[in-house]
């Protein structure tokens, strides 16, 4: 078994490469996640969250999406203003959950570090963003545009 990898490997050392970069990087993903200040959750999660614990729910999408249809009682604040520590009225929420939403949930990861570094420890990522929240048919406000 072990000559026949070392075959493969001599026989096909770009395609073995691209393996062993691939591995290396689910390893490196799957340490990163679990050691992590934040957790990615569910809807059925989310809406736990909201009705039991308070949790503040802030939607990073633009404000023209977030018109469009975004959920009950969040916050839309853009995420370079959470870079820069725009944070008005956010900070009483510090013993609160946080759920942070964006569009598909791949935004999400990178404004965490920035609210843990100013001190709110319990910070949660919707999981699919507001478009998993809509597939599920879950409810949406929506805020009429002035003319």
């Amino acid at each position: 078994m072990l000559q026949e990898i070392i075959q493969f490997i001599n026989r096909h050392p770009i395609l073995s490469l691209v393996w062993i970069i691939l591995l290396g990087s689910i390893i490196i993903f799957m340490f990163k996640s679990y050691f992590s200040n934040t957790k990615e959750i569910t809807h059925n999660e989310t809406i736990r969250l909201i009705n039991k614990e308070n949790a503040t729910v802030i939607d990073t999408r633009n404000h023209e999406d977030y018109c469009k249809g975004h959920i009950v009682n969040s916050i839309n604040i853009n995420p370079s203003d959470i870079k820069n520590g725009n944070l008005t009225g956010l900070k009483k929420n510090k013993a609160h959950p946080i759920i942070i939403i964006c569009a598909t949930g791949m935004v999400s990861n990178y404004i965490t570090n920035d609210l843990y570094k100013v001190g709110f420890k319990r910070i949660f990522i919707l999981k699919e963003g507001i478009s998993g929240w809509n597939r599920e048919n879950l409810p949406l406000v929506c805020l009429k545009s002035k003319k």
